[in-house]
């Protein structure tokens, strides 16, 4: 991305542009890029907990771990954002492998063989706003936990959003996979999907409780 200016790219649209962007008639941005924006903000909302938690006299033992836990969320933060864009001009990509001419049987070739490259990228974009999302989910057990409980609603939030992302993520691993032949690689990604709901499902699972005990 280091060949586009920040003006250029829907992460840095004005929030009413991006979101009238989703609601027009391309498919992208979509559903993929609206995963990676929750994700993004999950990760947003558990660093402002930590930070609404440092500095002060009741929390004063838990400020070292909130320090750190905001520190390792902003990177997961600013990660998920340029996956916003990673997964349009990923499905972009893939509108392009289409539309190569195949009217000869070299040609069909060459286009069948960017389909699958494009569509195989396609999938790992998603597949990487699944992994993120768990980083921060797996993080904001501390939040949830100890953070400032004036702010525990500020973390179920967070929870959900990146329940959204992390989700939503997998639904596009999912259909940019379902029309591949049988393969090596389409075999280890679904295993890694599985691999990663049932650790992210647990972690969430965990931070529904302590805030709805906190809330309580």
């Amino acid at each position: 991305m280091a060949d586009k200016s920040q003006a250029s790219l829907l992460a840095y649209l004005p929030l009413a542009s991006f979101i009238q962007n989703v609601s027009s008639r391309s498919p992208a941005p979509g559903g993929g890029s609206v995963a990676a924006l929750s994700g993004s903000l999950g990760a947003s909302l558990g660093a402002m907990v930590c930070r609404l938690t440092i500095g002060k006299k009741k929390y004063k033992e838990v400020e070292d771990l909130m320090r750190n836990t905001e520190k390792l969320l902003l990177p997961l933060r600013d990660k998920l954002r340029d996956l916003i864009d990673d997964d349009t001009q990923a499905f972009d990509s893939v509108m392009e492998a289409f539309g190569l001419p195949d009217g000869t049987p070299e040609e069909k070739k060459i286009k069948d063989e960017q389909i699958m490259l494009a569509s195989q990228k396609a999938a790992m974009v998603p597949l990487h706003v699944m992994k993120k999302c768990l980083e921060a989910v797996e993080l904001l057990k501390d939040v949830a936990h100890y953070g400032n409980v004036n702010s525990i609603s500020d973390a179920g939030v967070a929870n959900y959003c990146l329940k959204t992302g992390f989700e939503g993520a997998k639904l596009n691993v999912l259909i940019n996979t379902k029309d591949m032949e049988d393969s090596q690689w389409k075999s280890e990604v679904m295993n890694e999907v599985k691999e990663l709901s049932v650790v992210f499902e647990d972690a969430y699972n965990i931070n529904d409780r302590f805030v709805l005990e906190r809330l309580g």
